[in-house]
């Protein structure tokens, strides 16, 4: 027993073309929020969701596709902030210490670090972007970048005791 229902082959045809001309434009904006694979799961998803409207009466398709992309993305990130809270939960007060400390550290060493490797580093690890967007964004090679980062890894490493 399903509970899905089948398209019409109007609607199973509008569907088709929407997802065409727009999932690869919507897999690379989602890839902002999550990682490959999760934006790739998105993508199905928000088809899946979009599926019984009618073409016709999707005004802006890049602005409804998002929409509905976006809110799966919160709506994951809920369920995995109750997942994470409740594990947390569970654990003695004395485990959370440690990891407090380092991530204050890893802040501090951040904050300290020369403008130049902080800006490639935190686009990178904390934006999700990959080198060639951040070269992009600056203006400058994607050389460049690489060489920014490892200098960044290298700053992080010296000052951790790594």
């Amino acid at each position: 027993m399903s509970d899905t229902k089948q398209l019409g082959a109007e609607a199973q045809d509008g569907i088709n073309r929407l997802y065409r001309r727009y999932a690869a434009w919507l897999d690379r904006r989602l890839r902002a929020h999550v990682d490959a694979d999760a934006a790739a799961d998105v993508v199905q998803e928000t088809y899946i969701r979009a599926a019984p409207y009618a073409l016709d009466d999707i005004r802006h398709p890049k602005a409804f596709l998002l929409k509905i992309a976006l809110n799966l993305v919160r709506d994951e990130s809920r369920r995995e902030g109750r997942r994470r809270r409740d594990r947390e939960s569970q654990r003695p007060p004395e485990a959370e210490a440690a990891p407090q400390f380092d991530q204050v550290l890893l802040e501090q060493v951040i904050r300290s670090m020369p403008q130049l490797y902080r800006d490639v580093f935190v686009l990178s690890r904390f934006g999700g972007m990959t080198y060639p967007e951040i070269a992009q964004s600056f203006g400058i090679s994607v050389k460049t970048v690489e060489w920014r980062m490892s200098r960044a890894l290298e700053y992080c490493a010296s000052r951790l005791d790594l």
